[in-house]
């Protein structure tokens, strides 16, 4: 569960970009390139939980070409004693535009287990999901510009508008997950210096609306930090639950396009 929270909530979170862009005036993939890797420690209070991993490499689907992600989360310690995780994520999403052409989940939390893939007919506007455990493949209506839950990250990180947003602007984003279309909003809260494993990072904090009641404890519940150097890349996530808070922290990372910025005392 702790997985999938964070897997959910952090890829969830990193939603704010323009929807008005075509795909004639979209710039190239700036913010990330072939080979990138890194790694996010989460934990729950002083206890280690567990870790994700996100990948990268391009590659060609259906002589598309394509970048080729992958998020891979697993609980660790004492924690997988008492709730063995293993989740994969994978998207296979259009190097120029970003658009998600396919998306894979398959997971397995405690016994409970999802083999969904997921294939995107911009065109049409349909996603054909094939639901392996269950054996039935539907076909469902998608709205204009979505994006799946692994996409999602990296397309913010390249298209995210870098001039004129203002503190407290609310954006939003169509996104298509399992069987369902979902529109997430996502405030924008400034610039904020934080400390980290690597030294102090100025970042972007943003806070993502999301539903209460069930898992987190109000409706801004969830606070996310972007470093603010043209990787984008996520520093922390900090997510306040029923039972306590989740901490997910950068760990490690190789093969970024851009330096990564530590500020001097």
């Amino acid at each position: 569960m702790i997985i999938r929270i964070v897997l959910i909530l952090f890829l969830s979170t990193q939603l704010i970009f323009s929807q008005t862009n075509s795909k004639s005036t979209l710039p190239a993939m700036q913010s990330f390139q072939d080979g990138e890797w890194f790694q996010l420690r989460l934990h729950y209070g002083p206890f280690n939980a567990s870790y994700a991993t996100f990948s990268l490499e391009r590659e060609a689907l259906n002589n598309k070409a394509v970048f080729h992600a992958k998020g891979f989360g697993e609980t660790t310690g004492i924690a997988k004693w008492f709730f063995k995780v293993e989740d994969y994520y994978e998207s296979y999403f259009d190097e120029n535009t970003g658009k998600p052409y396919k998306f894979i989940r398959d997971i397995n939390e405690g016994g409970y287990t999802k083999n969904i893939e997921i294939d995107f007919n911009h065109e049409e506007g349909i996603a054909r999901v094939n639901d392996k455990k269950k054996g039935e493949i539907n076909n469902f209506s998608i709205e204009n510009n979505v994006q799946d839950l692994i996409s999602c990250f990296y397309y913010l990180r390249n298209f995210y508008p870098k001039d004129g947003v203002e503190v407290n602007e609310s954006f939003d984003i169509n996104m298509f997950f399992d069987n369902e279309n979902y529109v997430f909003k996502l405030k924008y809260l400034g610039k904020e210096a934080i400390n980290s494993k690597f030294g102090k990072i100025n970042c972007m904090k943003f806070r993502p609306l999301v539903q209460s009641g069930r898992v987190f404890e109000e409706q801004e519940s969830v606070t996310l930090w972007v470093s603010e150097d043209k990787n984008r890349l996520p520093i922390r996530l900090q997510a306040d639950i029923l039972v306590g808070s989740i901490k997910a922290d950068l760990e490690n990372f190789k093969n970024l396009k851009h330096p990564f910025k530590i500020l001097l005392e």
